[in-house]
């Protein structure tokens, strides 16, 4: 018996906390960015608009012919408050902004999955979401915490896995969906597929 995956696995994504979830998982995914202008794609919700953008993200890396007969998952998040879709803050105001008007509230975090088979041609998509029950920081720890450059590079301007942790009182939900990717729709979709996640573990 082989101890190689049967499928080439592809993440059209730069997230380290991504690539980190299929890792512990016992994935081992090839990454190759899709370069999709975010700002281009729309959709009339924020959970369409997550889903939009991974099926953007996952089709433009499954069309390039060098990954030919691969497992291509594109997803992307977004922090859904007030029925707006807040992705990555532009700059340290805005991220400073964004957390005064969280503190003490609940968003839903939206992450778009999408899997293409590009041995089939076939692709699957869906949305994972989460809420989010924020904490009360206060105005100093805001600035501090904007201070780290953390909130700008991720969405909504916050991650359950760094330095804004302290800052979260609980979630209803996946807690791999927050920080990026959830495992349990991802074995899903690839169901849909035919493929079983067990078929992808590494050695």
């Amino acid at each position: 018996m082989s101890d190689q995956p049967t499928r080439r696995l592809v993440l059209a994504s730069q997230s380290p906390a991504r690539l980190g979830l299929l890792r512990q998982a016992g994935l081992a995914p090839e990454v190759i960015v899709s370069g999709v202008d975010e700002d281009a794609v729309t959709a009339p919700t924020p959970a369409e608009l997550a889903k939009a953008l991974a099926r953007a993200k996952a089709s433009v890396v499954a069309a390039r012919p060098d990954v030919k007969g691969a497992l291509v998952i594109g997803c992307d998040s977004v922090l859904e408050l007030d029925g707006q879709a807040l992705g990555k803050p532009a700059d340290a105001e805005e991220a400073t902004a964004r957390w005064k008007s969280m503190r003490g509230r609940a968003g839903v975090l939206q992450t778009g999955h999408c899997v293409y088979d590009t041995a089939s041609g076939r692709h699957v998509a869906a949305t994972a979401s989460t809420v989010v029950r924020f904490g009360d920081p206060s105005d100093d720890e805001i600035a501090a915490y904007v201070a780290s450059g953390e909130p700008l590079h991720v969405a909504g301007a916050f991650t359950l896995d760094g330095r804004s942790a302290p800052f979260i009182d609980g979630i209803d939900g996946d807690h791999g969906n927050v920080i990026g990717l959830s495992l349990p729709l991802l074995r899903r979709l690839l169901a849909e597929l035919g493929v079983g996640i067990t078929q992808l573990w590494a050695a």
